[in-house]
Order: structure tokens, then C-alpha cells, then sequence
């Protein structure tokens, strides 16, 4: 047995007070002469007796008394766990992504989640709790409570294992403590297996509420095809996790205005196809109708006026036919000068510059150059047959790709495409391994393979680029290769020039890194801003003569139609997307997993933590003996004659 309250002990001390009462009392029996004083002895003697008795019993009723009035007071109790005398120290991580809006029996996984912390742990027993957002630590719940009520999901889920290793940071460096470290989560599946490293010195006890969702339709992308001038045609992906469903409703809207409506049946994955005008920008809001999770039943998109992408071509005597039929003007402001004709106040002005089989460039055209791709334009350059390599290689070496070395007559024919080069990223719909291989006569070897856009049959590069620079290794005229008449031109030309202006895409996505090409002229203090009607935030960005770069990744955090403005002026306007990996409804077997604590309620986790701090309270008994004891003594002094 223990005592809360050991010190009040002390107070058992004062029993000895009404024995020294009882010892050193003052009354003496009186003697009273008789004549028979046989008879009168008798009598004496049995008087003395009976009251010895009653005063022993009623002396030993009221120490008793006493004593379980001050046992009382000290509180004591009986420990339910051998480990009832060590500290417990308690880490709850509390899971806030997307997923965790699924329903279950009452409401939310988060809000049922929030509740058993809110009702199950007592107010002032610190704890220390985290979510994907926030931190809490060595608080209470009296002080969390506030915070718990208005947590919002996040768009970002930590990495279990970065949840783990977080969570034992949060202990305290004491080791005489036990730890508790409580996971809480719907533990989605992900593409690695679920382990965590063992630890003798924490209890992990993972809570894992179920979900009751059995379907979850998502729309996961948008993106145009068939274009004409007049209409495109917006492709919508969807997919399902669980149960096919029929006659899924998907709206489309200008703003607020409905443009058209589509019913999709959808077992794993579906599409649907609007077609809209192509003569006005768009801010496009797609709805899904969905019981299953909500985040994910909105898509924002833009199409916005499109600028023409300016190229101007520096020829001296070869033909530039093959880049007037790829630079189009629905699409380019194309221009093509002769070197000698060049008027170099035009080159600050343009996206593209192609320097066209120039046999040697001037150190005027090479400051020029350099100014251009400094202040963030494009640069492809064709060599001719007979180049003057060390004016090429000054100008190469300044724009960070490989230089040339000396001419080769060999012939070679071109073979390999690298699809994973950001030039030719989406450009194929799948890998092409039977095409006609385009061949040159004659090729220039640069020192570097790397940054290889297509390769020869030997491994050296036909075409290399890196970062809106490209060059490539031969000259492309009819008496030197027919690469012009390969299919590989089309999509490689256009991809350059279409790179050189990095246009806003139709939406891009939270939490990854984006990068967007603003065309915006700014003053010297000017900076752009993200804005919506609730927010602003100021993105990292790099402004440039003719435009702004700005790069995201976190910010923003919330899904919409941001404007992009310039003070008070909106230039043009951004959709931000969540990442649809939240809508997964297949989670992780936690059985599977070994030494650990696995629960679906955190009400009886947190439950069976406090039970290692209960204990079996005796001070009601010891009140009830009191009371007992108390009735006794006024039966001896009533009845015991």
C-alpha cells in the first residue's frame, strides 16, 4: 500500500494524546463506610472492573477512529502495475493529410481522432503532439484544445519514417521515464514497405481508425487535344478506388458559369471529353459529384491568351525552309536575316535565336549572344561544314554545353532518342525503336556525351542541350545529312522553340516544384505576388528584361485560381491543384507488423496508457471504518454499563 499524501502520517503521533489522557486521568473512586462491609466490597470491586473495561474499549475505539480519520487524508492506494512509480512520458502523432477525411462511424477519421484526445486524457497531463503541419510540445491538452478543434487537413503527409524518427525527438532526454509514442494515422499505402526500427526504449503503439468509404472517384489530370482554331478538346482523367460506380456527374465551369455537363460510368479509370471554344481564356473549374473524400472532387485549370513565341534565324548560305514550316505563325513570330544583314538591336527582343550553319562568329554576334541567354533566352546553334572552331567553342563554352572538336568525314546514322531529356519529356506517346535512322556525312565531336538529346550508333551526341542551349554536332543541309526529311525534326524543333517561352501550364500542382515563366516587364523595386481572395504570398522569383521566373513549392498551399499581379495590376492568373496520391483508399496491414501495439480506437490506446498510472483508492474505506468506528464508541458510552 502507498499514501499520496505519505507526510500527513505524521499526524498518527497525536494518538498517543488520549492515552496519556486515559494514563494520567485525576478522578479517584470515593470509599463510603458501611456496616457490612463484606458486602460493600463486593460491590466495590465489581464497579471498579466494568468501568476499566469501558474505558479500555472506548480509549481503543477513538484511536481507531483517529487513525483511519489521518489514513484517510493521506490518500491511500494500491498500484495496479509494477511500473506504477516511473514517469510516463507520452508522444501522440496526429495524421492531418487528405486521406484522413474518409468517413467513419462518427464523422471524419480526424475529427473522431480529436475527439478521443479531447475527452480520453486528462486536461493537465502534459503530453507533446505533432501533425504534418504543427508542432505542440510539452503542453497540455486544457491548452491544445483550441487548436485541436480548428486543425485543417493538410495537402502533405510526413513520411512514416520521417514520423518516427520526429516523434522520439520530441522526448525528453531523461531515460528514467517510460515512453509512449502513439501514431496515429489511416496509414495509407504507400510504394515502400511499412517497417520501423526497434527500440527498447519506447512503447509504439499504432492506431489505425477504419475507414466506412467503399468508393472514391478522383479527377486526376486535365490536358487539351485536337486543337483548331476555332474549338479544343479538354480531356478529363478520373479514376476510382473501390466499387464501379455508374453515372458519375462531371460539371465543367467558366468561373461560376456551368459550359457543359458529362455522366462517366468508372470502374478503375475513366475519361470524358469537353470541347470549347478556343477563342477566349478560360478559368476552368471542374466538379465531380463524389460521397468519397472531398478534396479531390475539384480541379482548376487555365487557358490563357497565348503570346507568340519570337525566333529569329541568323543564316549566311544555307536555306532555312525546314524552320519556316515548324515556326508557323499561329503559333511563332518567325524572322530569318543573313549575318551581314543582321540588325543586333533585334536579338534582346526574341525567345529563340538559331544560328544557321554561320561559318564563323564575330565577336560583336558572340557579346550579343551571351547577353540574350543571360537575360534568359534560348540559343540554338547549327554548325556549318567548315566552322572556325575556336570562335564556335568561345561562344559554347559560354552556354554551358559541350564544345566542339575537330570534323569527322565518317558517316553515321542517328539511333538513340533520350526520352528522359526534359527537351523530348511527353513528346512521344511511347518509345520509338523502328524509325528510319537519319544519317549525316560529316560530324563535329564534342568533347562531353552528357546532356545527350540524340545519340549516333556510337554513343556520341548528334544533339546535345542543357538549360535552353543547343547545339548540334553536323550541319543539317541536303548534301550533308537528310535529317530534315526524318519524322525526329518536327518534335525536336518545336520543342525548342516552344521551351524558349516557358508559357503557364494548365495547372500545376501543391507541395511540387514548379517553374513559370512570367511575361511581365517590371521596374527595379517591382515584385509579383500570388493572390487569391483570402491570401497573398510573394513566390521566389528571378525577373529578368522581358520576364519574371517564379518557382513554388509549398507555397501556395491551398487549391484554386490565383492571380499573378504586379501591385495592384493582375497580369494573368495560375491554377494550383492538389496531388491526387491522398486518394488511395488501399492501406497497410498492420499486423504484419511485429513488437508493436496495434489498435483501431485511440480512446482504448490512450485508455490502456493511463491504466499503467491507475491504482485501486482505499480512502473510502477507510472513511467508512471511521464512521464505524465512531458509531462503536457511542454504543459503549450509551449501552456498556
Amino acid at each position: 500500500m502507498q499514501f499520496k499524501h505519505p507526510e500527513l502520517l505524521y499526524a498518527l503521533f497525536l494518538l498517543v494524546i488520549p492515552i496519556i489522557i486515559h494514563l494520567f486521568q485525576l478522578r479517584r473512586f470515593q470509599k463510603v463506610q458501611f456496616t457490612n462491609v463484606k458486602f460493600l466490597k463486593a460491590v466495590k470491586l465489581q464497579t471498579r472492573k466494568s468501568s476499566q473495561l469501558k474505558k479500555w474499549l472506548t480509549l481503543l475505539s477513538r484511536m481507531l477512529l483517529l487513525a483511519s480519520v489521518i489514513i484517510a487524508f493521506a490518500q491511500p492506494f494500491i498500484p495496479n502495475t509494477e511500473d506504477f512509480n516511473e514517469a510516463q512520458e507520452t508522444v501522440i502523432y496526429l495524421d492531418n493529410s487528405y486521406s484522413m477525411q474518409a468517413k467513419g462511424k462518427n464523422g471524419t477519421l480526424l475529427n473522431e481522432a480529436i475527439q478521443d484526445i479531447i475527452n480520453t486524457l486528462p486536461e493537465d497531463e502534459p503530453i507533446s503532439l505533432f501533425t504534418n503541419t504543427q508542432t505542440f510540445r510539452n503542453t497540455t491538452i486544457k491548452a491544445l484544445k483550441n487548436d485541436l478543434i480548428q486543425l485543417e487537413h493538410s495537402p502533405t503527409q510526413l513520411d512514416y519514417d520521417a514520423v518516427y524518427l520526429k516523434g522520439r525527438q520530441l522526448f525528453s532526454d531523461g531515460g528514467s521515464s517510460t515512453r509512449n509514442l502513439v501514431l496515429v494515422s489511416d496509414f495509407q499505402q504507400k510504394a515502400n514497405n511499412l517497417t520501423f526500427e526497434a527500440d527498447s526504449t519506447l512503447n509504439l503503439k499504432l492506431v489505425q481508425p477504419k475507414s466506412t468509404l467503399i468508393a472514391n472517384v478522383s479527377i486526376d489530370s486535365v490536358y487539351v487535344t485536337n486543337t483548331t482554331a476555332e474549338t479544343l478538346d479538354l480531356n478529363v482523367k478520373l479514376s476510382n478506388q473501390g466499387v464501379a460506380l455508374e453515372n458519375v456527374t462531371v460539371s465543367l465551369f467558366n468561373d461560376n458559369a456551368l459550359l457543359a455537363k458529362s455522366a462517366v460510368d468508372i470502374d478503375s479509370d475513366a475519361e470524358t471529353t469537353f470541347t470549347i471554344s478556343n477563342a477566349m481564356a478560360i478559368n476552368g473549374k471542374l466538379v465531380v459529384e463524389d460521397n468519397g473524400l472531398l478534396y479531390d472532387n475539384f480541379f482548376y485549370f487555365n487557358i490563357n491568351d497565348k503570346p507568340k513565341i519570337k525566333v529569329l534565324a541568323v543564316n549566311e548560305e544555307a536555306e532555312d525552309g525546314f524552320l519556316k514550316r515548324i515556326y508557323t505563325d499561329d503559333e511563332f513570330e518567325y524572322q530569318a536575316y543573313n549575318f551581314n544583314a543582321l540588325n543586333f538591336n533585334l536579338i534582346p527582343d526574341q525567345n529563340l535565336i538559331v544560328l544557321n550553319e554561320i561559318e564563323t562568329i564575330s565577336e560583336a554576334l558572340k557579346t550579343a549572344i551571351n547577353a540574350f541567354k543571360n537575360d534568359g533566352g534560348s540559343v540554338l546553334i547549327i554548325p556549318s561544314s567548315n566552322i572556325n572552331l575556336n570562335s564556335y567553342n568561345q561562344l559554347i563554352n559560354t552556354l554551358n554545353i559541350s564544345s566542339y572538336n575537330s570534323l569527322s568525314d565518317n558517316e553515321k546514322r542517328i539511333t538513340t532518342i533520350n526520352y528522359n531529356h526534359p527537351l523530348l519529356a511527353n513528346a512521344f506517346y511511347s518509345k520509338v525503336t523502328n524509325f528510319q535512322y537519319p544519317k549525316v556525312s560529316s560530324s563535329y565531336q564534342f568533347s562531353s556525351n552528357s546532356n545527350s538529346v540524340l545519340s549516333y550508333e556510337d554513343g556520341s551526341s548528334f544533339l546535345t542541350g542543357n538549360a535552353g542551349s543547343y547545339a548540334f554536332s553536323s550541319a543539317l543541309n541536303k548534301n550533308n545529312s537528310n535529317f530534315k526529311n526524318s519524322p525526329l525534326i518536327v518534335p525536336v524543333l518545336y520543342n525548342i522553340g516552344k521551351q524558349s517561352l516557358k508559357l503557364s501550364q494548365l495547372y500545376y500542382s501543391i507541395g511540387q516544384p514548379n517553374t513559370i515563366e512570367i511575361n511581365a516587364v517590371l521596374g527595379q523595386d517591382d515584385i509579383l505576388t500570388l493572390s487569391s481572395d483570402d491570401a497573398s504570398v510573394i513566390p521566389l522569383q528571378k525577373t529578368y528584361s522581358k520576364s519574371v521566373v517564379m518557382e513554388t513549392e509549398d507555397y501556395p498551399n491551398t487549391a484554386g485560381i490565383l492571380n499573378v499581379k504586379n501591385k495592384d495590376q493582375i497580369i494573368q492568373k495560375l491554377s494550383f491543384n492538389y496531388n491526387r496520391s491522398e486518394s488511395n483508399l488501399s492501406y497497410y496491414d498492420l499486423q504484419n507488423i511485429s513488437n508493436n501495439d496495434v489498435s483501431s480506437s485511440l480512446a482504448s490506446t490512450i485508455n490502456d496508457i493511463k491504466s499503467s498510472t491507475n491504482v485501486n483508492a482505499l480512502w473510502k474505506w477507510f472513511v467508512i471504518f471511521a464512521l464505524v468506528f465512531l458509531i462503536i464508541e457511542i454504543l459503549l458510552l450509551k449501552y456498556l454499563k
